[in-house]
């Protein structure tokens, strides 16, 4: 298949086309979560939206190693290189070793991922799996003079950096601003600069997790992971690097710092952000009280939902806005979003009971499906393809009320176009109740019973019939063919 896709490189801030380094092997990054807590919907938008990315770069023909981190490494609060250990504080509150903290968080995370019906990355290593990797990154960096080491603690020497290379290359932020901006922490009278941060950390006594290296009994800075992580499964340098907009700043700023000070050269050639969630138009946030956990989303136990909606209904809610754009959560928002997902999975249960005919069809299959390519092409734009996929079943509706027709061909490859972008691509599951024998078997007694009103001139009892199956969410039609219904 011809690759016409072109995405938003935040590095170079335009779109441009997707060239792979290697044709026969694409490398993606995504950082993933830091396993001390519950993952939140922020992150699961990021996941979601790159499953979205990795599931189309498959879907084009490309092998796709995709790799997402698991930060288990005990790292600090914050950015800092000064604060409690994450890990430590949640062992002793539940009275568990860190690393209980990690597998039942990982786990954890696992699990609302599969709600999500999100697929499984290439290779999900652990900062706490390679820390042998970390050290000689931190090695290297010293030995091509950016690091400096101050009482068992090394820091990465920006002052330095900077001298050879652009640090605010991703964000386009000015030096003077991020140096005023700089507040006055611990550990700063150990630094040669303010913006200068941690590679390797001296353990304090009460730290629980910590390694030996040759600076000190420690552990690893937060940024250090995913650049020795990415350069050992991808190499110096691989075509995405992917994490939410908030991890641009800091993160992803030393990241590049650190791959380029090490390997002379920049670590991905696309650098890709998802945007913020926000609930009723303010940011979600866990002080501001309006942040809820992907299960309170499904059961609607928040004070701001006014019930639960299914995963694969909030997937949908997120594939609906651009990955780029703020994703607002609200009641009503998330309602139409329910509302649409069941509509677009009604037509698809209708596929099987449509009848071919002999005319011509109402669809264009190939100009539908260019369409749709042309939305993913353009930057993986779900919404315009969801919008198309809407038009789809206005006609699948006029061809199963007799108003339109379609061929018997063209029936089977609107099956597998369907397939394609709903399934494949979207990673929607069909979690509409089925037609199944039973429930056709029942569904059929009551249309008889219908049926028997109406010859009985009885249209009371036959739209009140109606009516009450409208309000359990079963539609009855009435076609030539005789009365048919499905689940709305």
């Amino acid at each position: 298949m011809e690759n016409n896709l072109y995405l938003y490189n935040t590095l170079t801030r335009k779109k441009e086309k997707f060239q792979p380094l290697h044709p026969s092997l694409v490398g993606m990054y995504v950082c993933g979560p830091t396993v001390y807590s519950d993952v939140h919907l922020g992150n699961c938008r990021t996941f979601v939206s790159f499953d979205l990315i990795f599931r189309y770069l498959k879907h084009l023909g490309f092998k796709v190693r995709y790799v997402r981190n698991i930060t288990d490494a005990g790292h600090l609060e914050g950015d800092n290189d000064e604060g409690d250990d994450k890990f430590a504080k949640k062992a002793k509150l539940e009275q568990l070793e860190p690393m209980e903290i990690v597998q039942k968080y990982t786990l954890g995370f696992h699990d609302v991922l599969r709600l999500f019906n999100t697929l499984p990355p290439s290779i999900e290593p652990t900062a706490t799996g390679h820390i042998s990797e970390q050290i000689e990154m931190v090695q290297q960096i010293i030995a091509n003079g950016y690091a400096y080491e101050v009482n068992g603690t090394v820091y990465f020497d920006v002052e330095k950096y900077v001298k050879d290379y652009d640090y605010t290359v991703l964000t386009n932020r000015k030096l003077d601003d991020m140096l005023n901006n700089t507040r006055e922490l611990g550990g700063q009278d150990e630094k040669h600069g303010r913006l200068d941060f941690a590679l390797w950390i001296k353990a304090k006594p009460e730290h629980i997790m910590r390694w030996p290296s040759p600076w000190s009994v420690g552990f690893p800075g937060w940024h250090i992971e995913c650049s020795a992580m990415s350069r050992k499964y991808l190499g110096d340098q691989f075509d995405i690097h992917g994490g939410g907009m908030d991890l641009a700043a800091t993160h992803h700023t030393n990241e590049i710092a650190q791959s380029e000070a090490c390997n002379h050269t920049t670590p991905a050639k696309y650098w890709m952000h998802t945007n913020m969630l926000t609930v009723n138009g303010a940011r979600m946030s866990k002080s501001s009280g309006n942040g809820f956990l992907p299960h309170q989303l499904f059961t609607g136990d928040h004070p701001l939902l006014e019930r639960g909606y299914t995963p694969m209904a909030v997937r949908f809610f997120m594939l609906q806005a651009h990955y780029r754009s703020t994703l607002d959560f609200s009641n009503e928002a998330l309602d139409a979003a329910d509302k649409g997902f069941k509509r677009l999975m009604t037509a698809i249960n209708l596929l099987d009971k449509l009848k071919p005919s002999k005319g011509k069809s109402a669809l264009n299959i190939a100009d539908l499906r260019a369409k749709c390519y042309a939305a993913m092409d353009d930057d993986f734009n779900s919404p315009i393809l969801i919008a198309e996929l809407f038009e789809v079943v206005r006609l699948i509706n006029s061809i199963y009320d007799g108003k339109a027709a379609i061929s018997a061909p063209d029936l089977e490859e609107l099956k597998t176009f369907l397939q394609h972008f709903v399934f494949d691509i979207l990673g929607l599951q069909n979690d509409q109740i089925s037609t199944n024998d039973s429930m056709d078997e029942i569904m059929s007694i009551v249309i008889k019973l219908r049926d028997g009103a109406k010859q009985n001139k009885d249209f009371a009892t036959s739209d009140r019939i109606r009516e009450e199956l409208n309000a359990i969410g079963i539609q009855l039609k009435d076609s030539k063919d005789g009365t048919l219904w499905n689940k709305i």
